[in-house]
């Protein structure tokens, strides 16, 4: 088991990143022999085949940086102090948030549904050696990437790519959105960026939201600094366009909405050109 894929760009001509930390899907053995689930139902927390919609960044300029585990083993886009006392034996948390008491910690107790993984307790050994072995690897490169871009053009731009259940979304009053945009309210990123990646979205067919319900969680808040050139949106996708979600498996529209995704792809890596004019070329 790998912390990380890396797909370098080729070669890099853009500021745009996209990373996919909940796409992985190979179990490891002594996961699977310890859960009191199935694979198909741990397969639930993944953010199931969005590593396959960023084929086209490479060839667009654009780094792709990718989940090694699943993240019901190790869940990337929290801190590695969001540990969880319910899972794990021997850790007392002074300031419990909403994440950890709900089961989804950086080593998660519970899958979609509020299914529990396992019957009983994890060591704290085996948390921490998760976190040593896959978690800290990952955001060293995340960190890498981010810094290398800044020094090297001026400005890092991480889209954080994530789908979401079809019933994740039921806004009052409004159409259910096919994307949704998170940028901490505008902490993480720039709006103009955002504007920008919104118009992309739009102008593919695709209705957009920001903020709600997903306005971004660890990697936007880590990473997304924007006084120092680092700007983070978090992307979230509607399963429901490409996935059987009960089977965890490629619907009929996945083909379809792949090669949606890749002129979409090709169009965001566009907003981080170094002429600096390619936001708001990308937002018209």
């Amino acid at each position: 088991m790998h912390a990380f894929h890396f797909i370098p760009a080729e070669p890099a001509t853009t500021a745009v990143l996209f990373a996919s930390p909940h796409s992985a899907r190979d179990y490891p053995a002594e996961f699977l022999q310890a859960s009191q689930l199935d694979e198909l139902a741990l397969r639930s927390s993944e953010d199931a085949y969005v590593d396959m919609f960023l084929r086209a960044a490479p060839a667009a300029g654009a780094h792709v940086l990718l989940g090694g585990v699943p993240r019901a083993y190790v869940d990337y886009n929290r801190a590695a102090s969001e540990l969880d006392p319910a899972l794990i034996s021997g850790v007392t948390v002074r300031a419990m948030n909403a994440r950890i008491s709900s089961g989804l910690g950086v080593i998660p107790r519970v899958v979609a549904a509020g299914r529990a993984i396992y019957s009983g307790k994890i060591s704290r050994m085996q948390a921490q050696d998760r976190l040593r072995s896959y978690w800290q690897p990952y955001h060293d490169k995340l960190a890498e990437l981010m810094a290398d871009h800044v020094h090297d053009m001026g400005r890092a731009i991480l889209l954080d790519m994530h789908s979401m259940p079809r019933d994740a979304v039921m806004l009052r009053n409004t159409t259910r959105p096919d994307v949704v945009l998170g940028d901490r309210f505008g902490a993480s990123s720039d709006g103009q960026i955002v504007d920008a990646v919104a118009a992309i979205f739009t102008a593919a067919g695709l209705r957009v939201a920001r903020n709600a319900p997903f306005a971004g969680a660890y990697v936007a808040q880590r990473y997304g600094l924007p006084s120092v050139g680092q700007h983070v949106v978090q992307v979230e996708i509607d399963r429901g366009l490409y996935l059987d979600e009960a089977r965890v498996a490629p619907n009929p529209g996945f083909t379809a909405f792949q090669a949606l995704m890749d002129d979409i792809v090709a169009a965001l890596a566009q907003i981080g050109r170094n002429d600096r004019k390619s936001v708001a070329l990308a937002a018209e």
